[in-house]
């Protein structure tokens, strides 16, 4: 028989505009890593900008 490895629990965390607080983008990643800090697209500013995890 194969052993069986411990999966590694998922969490929802969403990608939050830096400068006007919108929810655009979610992501499901491992626990207990560092929080992302992106370049991304905020469609209600309609330019780049940079976006901050956070959890709902």
């Amino acid at each position: 028989m194969a052993s069986k490895g411990k999966k590694k629990k998922k969490e929802t965390v969403f990608l939050v505009c830096d400068e006007c607080g919108a929810y655009n983008y979610s992501l499901r990643r491992r626990q207990g890593s560092e929080k992302l800090k992106l370049m991304k697209y905020c469609p209600k500013m309609r330019k780049h900008s940079m976006h901050t995890e956070k959890k709902k």
